[in-house]
């Protein structure tokens, strides 16, 4: 007898006897299985294996994007580069600045000159030893590079002394440390596309394409790197809809997204999901200087009540990104709760004050409407900048946008040729303001620099206890509108990385239970 016909005839050899049970019992009743080893026989047939928990991952790349961590900006390709380079100085989870590839930092302020010593015994992936001249090369390709240009503006030197980084600076600057979360390549090889680092995997080719392979003997062996695989598939990949669909369907099991990019593909899937600080922060800045509208200040001191922040992180971006009044990320430990409230969206408070405000005119005594640029190579910042202009509009101050390409739109704001604009900028990890403030800053435009908020900038950033009054003296001051602030969604597959503690622009974060304190960094930066 063939196993189909076997089992129809043992479903129908149940079902009988099901039935003549039945009528002679109550309902409800318990009974016992009628056939006995047969219909354990049957059951175990017919039972599917559990399936076994996911242990390994895999992970998308850009294969036309370089993977240079000094250059490369794409958070694709960075997740990537998280187990091939490691840093001077991380900040973790907890936005804690921990030392990595440093021993330690000493500054001679008279000299104004940082002193880097590198850790012992730090190898790169082919086994060689990391040396100052390594450093050196990286900081000094990190110095003309767009990523990481404006952040060491102050630095005006950068030289090797034995074993030892000297870095010189143009002005007093307090917290360089903070700012040296940059990845460390080799010197021979600083311009590759793909260069050697000492993190615990290395890029290799093989036949089934690009991996990351474990480094043998890897210098640092970290008890928490959660990613233990001895090789880690690279999956190719075109674009973000792509991937989401590699994720959902196919083998890809771990993906690092920008949820406020226009690229961003949702994600509907069973996966386990971490949010992190990515920096990005979207703001109005305001013409204080060309522009009407700001000549007494009165506008700068009540345009934060007509911005409804909820409502544009809702209808333009899912509601994947943080509303904020103050000009650093309510992840952060530093934000104010309570001082945040006092800037919120007030459509009495806005409407009471715009009623009170006389709006310039024109040559021909017209009133003027206020002009909002954007970039309208973003489509979600242009839908946000309309909906501002429209809320505004509403509230009783007439607002239009002036919807402009990249190229026109950068020209705009270097020739002040604006009322206010809406921008989008990645803070340092210290949340650092000085480009906005400081005399002919990166980020200037329109007469932002302000000595007094640029000078508690510089004394925020040297005792963090200053943020506080930092923030309220830019939020009262008004020159720039924080509206939201943007984060980096990790997801994964169930089960495969459960003891996943990613930190900013790090997705596999991990310590070597170092402090700056132990590390014996200036105590300026403790």
């Amino acid at each position: 007898m063939s196993a189909g016909i076997l089992k129809r005839a043992l479903a129908c050899m149940l079902l009988a006897a099901l039935s003549l049970s039945a009528a002679g019992c109550a309902s409800w009743e318990e009974m016992a299985d009628p056939l006995g080893e047969l219909s354990d026989f049957y059951s175990q047939e017919n039972e599917q294996p559990e399936p076994e928990p996911l242990t390994s991952f895999t992970l998308p790349y850009f294969a036309g994007e370089s993977l240079d961590p000094i250059t490369a900006t794409e958070k694709v390709q960075i997740a990537v580069g998280a187990l091939l380079y490691e840093k001077l100085f991380a900040l973790d989870e907890h936005f804690v600045l921990r030392p990595l590839l440093a021993e330690s930092c000493t500054y001679d302020a008279a000299a104004r000159t940082y002193t880097l010593t590198l850790r012992s015994g730090v190898t790169f992936s082919d086994g060689t030893p990391l040396t100052a001249r390594d450093v050196a090369a990286s900081l000094e390709r990190a110095r003309s590079s767009a990523r990481y240009a404006a952040r060491l503006a102050e630095v005006s030197s950068v030289r090797v002394q034995g074993d030892t980084v000297l870095i010189a600076m143009s002005e007093e600057l307090s917290t360089l440390a903070w700012r040296l979360d940059i990845p460390i390549v080799k010197a021979s090889e600083v311009t590759a596309d793909t260069p050697l680092g000492t993190g615990p995997y290395s890029l290799e080719d093989g036949i089934g394409g690009k991996h990351l392979q474990r480094v043998v003997g890897w210098w640092c062996s970290s008890d928490d790197l959660v990613a233990k695989d001895s090789s880690i598939a690279l999956v190719e990949a075109e674009s973000p809809s792509q991937i989401r669909d590699e994720f959902e369907f196919s083998g890809l099991s771990v993906v690092c997204t920008n949820p406020q990019t226009d690229s961003y593909a949702d994600y509907r899937c069973d996966f386990e999901l971490w949010e992190v600080d990515s920096g990005f922060m979207m703001y109005i800045g305001c013409n204080v200087t060309y522009s009407k509208f700001f000549d007494d200040g009165t506008l700068r001191t009540f345009l934060t009540y007509g911005i409804d922040r909820q409502t544009l992180v809702d209808d333009n971006y899912g509601g994947l990104a943080l509303p904020t009044t103050l000009p650093i990320s309510p992840m952060s430990p530093y934000y104010s709760k309570s001082l945040a409230t006092n800037y919120d969206y007030d459509e009495m408070r806005f409407i009471d004050a715009a009623s009170k405000f006389r709006v310039p005119t024109n040559d021909k005594g017209v009133p003027r409407t206020l002009q909002l640029l954007v970039n309208s190579d973003d489509s979600a910042r242009l839908r946000c900048a309309r909906n501002i202009a429209a809320t505004l509009t509403e509230l009783g101050l007439a607002c239009e946008t002036v919807e402009s390409p990249t190229s026109v739109y950068e020209a705009r704001l270097q020739a002040a040729n604006y009322d206010i604009y809406l921008g989008i900028t990645k803070l340092p990890t210290t949340a650092d303001l000085s480009e906005f403030y400081r005399p002919w800053g990166e980020m200037s435009w329109g007469g932002l620099a302000n000595e007094t908020i640029y000078n508690m900038v510089n004394q925020s950033l040297a005792d963090r206890g200053n943020y506080y009054n930092l923030h309220k003296l830019v939020a009262d001051d008004g020159r720039i509108i924080p509206v939201m602030a943007g984060y980096y969604a990790i997801y994964a597959k169930r089960g495969v990385l459960s003891d996943l503690n990613p930190a900013r622009d790090n997705v596999f974060y991990y310590t070597l239970g170092k402090t700056m304190e132990s590390s014996k960094v200036a105590t300026q930066f403790s």
